[in-house]
């Protein structure tokens, strides 16, 4: 039975395991962009997180996702194996997500049955340990799963591995795309044993029961993958022959050593020259990586700020737009656009289409910025009519609330009339003095004579078009010495006489700036993986990959820095701040690209084919630097001129050697 297990089975010529892995992928990206799409939404509103520090937990979560693959990739190629990897991060993962969903059950904690958590430290702690959870098992299996999918074919198979490549990533932009859709209109229904509020754990469960799938999937087609063995990390490689390289330049500061023709070189004693001449074209490319960050600080804020942007807005969530235009895009920019460009005889490089993809994201700022410009010029809009139909029960006092909703808030703006049965004691009139402030716990103050009238109002809950407002019990207190308390019942005569949207403005205007960021990230993100392929050592493109997705999450640590730092008081601003950071990048880009050389990693690697005897070679060099080490410890600078013509000699010989 096991023999039969263990044979690999093929369909139409692909293997019958990649089916497995695709609908594994599938999943694991519906649950994860499932789960992103409305993250950010349980911060703001269910842990009642303000913009910023939501904003700042969000790109603390992303750029962990980004920097966990690098630990995926040592796991599985120096311990587990690929195989393992995928299974035990897979749980991780799925534990994490089932936490996340718990987290958002308001009726665990809400005790007073109002439809509040009463233990908002709870819900915290939980979505935090399942964030953590998730960037743990999301980024290790990320480096993981692709390659492994790889490995399922023969060397014949190389048609059939580059289809598998196109259907996989396909499937990780469909799961993108549906998730992204679904997964807001899970959280849109109402759901609770108590109360009714919006189903956050339903908007995380389904993820979460999709993870469990993904998991059930990959562990059934277990008896039919290719499974290779872990063959030891060349990225661990790479680092440890960078820090010799260093620390042997160090030691070797002196004057009385020549200079090398690159610093690389101090690691031949060491590390045989093919793979120093590897590790030279890897930081080649990796040295361009530096401005890259800046783009994925922006290109990320799509979950954040420009989420929280939609809310002020009416109309339906509109990131769906996202995975739509990339799918739309890609073939364009691959058939039509590009070779245009080529008829025209223009030399449009890899690097100066990233620098184009750079400039377009960040006129996409640019349009998000002049959207807040509109935005905040309707929010600021304040109705002061006095509602019609205004009825008021026979020995009462009327208070007529009217307010208006303050920038980046979102709540509907209401008319409020409170009537009461009880007389305050030696009060005259009644006028409010200050309306709610983002939308949440806030109180209205009437001056009252000698008394001060406070009313706290609870949190306004937007629902669809209508607006629901918690009143608690009104305290009424003296400015005499002993102070009176009178408790006043609202008799349910709250009225909402007007709902007024809280922003005439459509989401539909988010296109423009979803277009273009999208549009940027075509141009960008998809040329600077062929590049970095193009230009990687055939055994490093692994290395190469785990430094773009490095960038992805030093962007995200980026938003942080810069949120935090400027403290601009306008929304637009901030965004005008960003778009001009990155033109500023665009520009150091552009000039870092001017003096790239382009490689050809075959050809060099082909310069060291032919056999050597190294390490005769490095024992000739080792036992030469330890007789300099000790010579220039004894003699003085100026003495032992023969000798140092020596050293000379032999170094222009290995230069020349390298050179070959």
């Amino acid at each position: 039975m096991c023999l039969l297990l263990c044979v690999q089975v093929d369909v139409c010529g692909y293997p019958l395991s990649i089916f497995f892995i695709v609908v594994n992928e599938f999943c694991e990206r519906f649950s994860y962009y499932g789960m992103r799409a409305v993250l950010v939404l349980y911060f703001r509103y269910f842990l009642k997180w303000d913009d910023d520090l939501a904003t700042s937990i969000y790109h603390t979560f992303i750029a962990l996702c980004y920097l966990t693959p690098i630990l995926g990739a040592i796991v599985a190629d120096s311990w587990l194996g690929k195989f393992k990897t995928i299974v035990y991060l897979s749980i991780v993962y799925t534990v994490g997500q089932v936490v996340m969903a718990v987290s958002a059950i308001h009726d665990i904690t809400d005790t007073d049955r109002d439809g509040t958590p009463d233990n908002m430290t709870f819900h915290v702690a939980m979505s935090m340990v399942g964030l953590f959870l998730i960037a743990l098992g999301t980024g290790g299996i990320k480096p993981c799963v692709a390659a492994f999918g790889g490995d399922q074919f023969e060397d014949h198979q190389e048609k059939q591995r580059s289809t598998f490549f196109s259907i996989f990533y396909l499937s990780i932009n469909a799961g993108s795309l549906l998730s992204t859709v679904i997964t807001p209109i899970l959280r849109g229904q109402e759901c609770g044993i108590h109360s009714q509020q919006k189903c956050y754990p339903l908007a995380f469960g389904v993820p979460a029961a999709l993870m469990v799938v993904a998991l059930i999937v990959f562990i059934m087609g277990s008896g039919m993958y290719n499974k290779t063995a872990p063959k030891g990390n060349i990225m661990l490689e790479v680092c440890k022959c960078i820090g010799f390289a260093i620390k042997n330049r160090f030691r070797h500061r002196s004057k009385t050593f020549p200079k090398r023709e690159h610093w690389m070189d101090w690691a031949h004693e060491k590390y045989d020259k093919l793979l120093v001449a590897q590790v030279k074209m890897v930081l080649k490319v990796l040295f361009l990586y530096i401005p890259l960050p800046m783009f994925w600080t922006l290109f990320d804020q799509q979950g954040s700020r420009w989420t929280l942007q939609a809310t002020t807005m009416d109309g339906n969530f509109v990131r769906t737009v996202n995975p739509i235009l990339i799918l739309a895009l890609v073939p364009i920019m691959d058939s039509l656009v590009y070779p245009l460009i080529k008829k025209c005889h223009l030399n449009f490089t890899p690097l100066k289409r990233m620098t184009v993809g750079m400039l377009i994201a960040a006129l996409a700022f640019v349009a998000a910025a002049l959207l807040q410009l509109q935005i905040d010029v309707s929010i600021y809009s304040i109705y002061t009519h006095t509602p019609p139909h205004t009825h008021t029960p026979p020995h009462t006092h009327t208070y007529s609330i009217y307010t208006h909703t303050p920038p980046h808030t979102h709540i509907h703006i209401v008319y409020i009339h409170i009537h009461t049965h009880i007389h305050p004691p030696h009060t005259h009139t009644y006028s409010p003095c200050w309306a709610v402030y983002q939308g949440f716990t806030a109180g209205f103050l009437f001056a009252v004579s000698d008394c001060v009238v406070k009313a706290h109002v609870g949190l306004f809950t937007r629902v669809l078009k209508h607006v629901f407002l918690l009143f608690p019990v009104y305290s009424f207190c003296s400015n005499s010495v002993s102070c009176v308390d009178y408790c006043v019942q609202c008799w349910q005569a709250i009225q909402v006489v007007e709902d007024i949207k809280p922003n005439t403005i459509h989401m539909g205007w988010q296109i423009p700036q979803y277009f273009l960021m999208t549009a940027g990230e075509v141009v960008f993100s998809v040329t600077g993986l062929e590049f970095s392929y193009s230009q990687a050592p055939s055994n490093m493109k692994s290395v190469l990959q785990a430094g773009w997705l490095f960038t992805v999450a030093v962007g995200n640590i980026i938003v942080l820095i810069v949120a935090e730092a400027a403290q601009l008081p306008d929304q637009w601003a901030e965004y005008i701040l960003f778009a001009s950071l990155l033109a500023v990048v665009c520009i150091v880009f552009a000039v870092m690209s001017y003096f790239y050389t382009y490689t050809d990693p075959a050809e060099i690697e082909a310069q060291f084919s032919q056999p050597e005897h190294e390490p005769e070679e490095k024992k000739r060099d080792r036992v030469e630097m330890e007789r300099k080490d000790s010579d220039c410890s004894k003699s003085s600078k100026g003495s032992d001129k023969k000798k140092r013509d020596s050293v000379v000699e032999q170094h222009n010989q290995d230069v020349k050697q390298s050179k070959m």
